[in-house]
């Protein structure tokens, strides 16, 4: 029973990161069709995490109240109705609207699989789920590109959207396993997380830098995704075509990292794997700073993707050791809306840089990024070895 609900788990995070590259891979080619600046796809990229914010804040209460199994299942039909909204906007404001839903449907789920998977499966795991969302991620710009050959963004959308739809068939058709699953493991239910506010669980010893150091990482992580194409465009003088499908070699470097990860981690420590990751990106900032053929730009994505798989599911699976499952799904659920925070307002402030002094930055933006992520997460291991002794 346990195996194949991690398939459906799997599937489920396949769904969510089908969507999350699609604006990058497609942006260079849907401004100039909308007729709006390149800074725009800040706003939609702003809008989409700031209703997954929403729902990750009040994932404890809906998750207690719904449960796992139905909330994912709705949230992936909330996408995937979403997606198909874009295929069918003519007009910039429309994907404002159906952003929202995209946003929200993305929040909850996120939430309450990681804290699911937290508890009751091990560390390679947690890995090996956020590689599913590597494959999605990495999907997605290949399905945008192959559309962008044929038939325009939209229909990349529509292709994307309907495929969500039969990821939301098969969760609701899988409901029952869920509820057998929730009562065999009843012994993980956390009443208690739901009754802390947020000034309290700020106050708990390591939190502020556990959710900072979300903060960060994706800062970095969206930045990369959301803006490599138009880097490619507009700073290297690549095709808008060319550009879609080179920078689906980041979530490549995701995807193939993480499955490597979950084996590694049968080895190493979780705190040892985010250290590689973020040398690993260090390495990979440094390619494209260099004055190099395209290639090497290439590799750099490749190699930040690499050093970006560790590191956000080994975090998540951190909380409960670090927390305790009584607080895990309300920490989860926290830093999962720091991370949107960042995803919210970082790439947006990227665009405005870009637009207002060069697109040129963009290697930069990273790698100050990537020095705040390791400060929080020293101080958070820091800390956490300090309570330990």
């Amino acid at each position: 029973m346990m195996i194949i609900l991690l398939i459906i788990i799997y599937a489920s995070f396949i769904s969510l990161g089908l969507p999350d590259s699609l604006l990058g891979s497609a942006w260079p080619s849907m401004y100039t069709d909308l007729g709006v600046s390149v800074s725009y796809a800040g706003a939609i990229s702003m809008l989409v995490a700031g209703g997954a914010i929403t729902s990750s804040f009040f994932s404890v209460k809906i998750i207690q109240k719904f449960g796992t199994g139905k909330v994912t299942a709705i949230s992936v039909f909330m996408t995937a109705f979403a997606l198909l909204g874009f295929g069918i906007s003519k007009n910039y404001v429309f994907l404002i609207i159906f952003s929202i839903p995209l946003g929200l449907g993305a929040g909850a789920v996120d939430a309450a699989l990681n804290n699911f998977v937290a508890l009751h499966y091990k560390a390679r795991h947690m890995s090996w789920l956020h590689c599913f969302w590597g494959v999605g991620a990495t999907i997605g710009p290949i399905i945008m590109s192959f559309n962008l050959h044929r038939g325009g963004w939209r229909s990349g959308y529509t292709t994307v959207g309907l495929i969500q739809c039969s990821l939301a068939v098969i969760l609701f058709l899988s409901l029952p396993i869920w509820s057998k699953v929730a009562k065999k493991t009843s012994n993980y239910a956390n009443d208690e997380s739901s009754n802390f506010s947020l000034r309290e669980l700020v106050k708990i010893g390591g939190a502020k830098f556990a959710f900072l150091a979300f903060f960060f990482y994706c800062s970095l992580e969206a930045t990369c995704g959301l803006w490599a194409s138009s880097f490619m465009v507009l700073d290297r003088g690549m095709s808008p075509l060319d550009a879609a499908s080179w920078a689906s070699l980041f979530y490549m470097g995701i995807t193939f990292g993480r499955f490597i990860t979950g084996f590694l981690m049968i080895k190493l420590s979780a705190s040892k794997m985010i250290q590689i990751g973020q040398s690993i990106i260090t390495v990979s900032i440094l390619l494209m700073l260099l004055p190099l053929k395209d290639i090497f730009l290439g590799m750099g994505l490749f190699f930040a993707g690499m050093g970006c798989a560790p590191i956000f599911p080994c975090m998540i699976h951190q909380t409960p050791e670090k927390f305790g499952t009584n607080l895990s799904q309300a920490m989860i659920g926290i830093q999962m809306a720091s991370a949107y925070v960042a995803t919210t307002f970082m790439p947006p402030l990227f665009g405005l840089m870009a637009d207002n002094i060069s697109i040129s930055l963009y290697p930069y933006f990273l790698i100050v990024s990537l020095i705040f992520m390791f400060i929080m997460t020293e101080g958070l291991r820091k800390v956490h070895k300090k309570a330990s002794s």
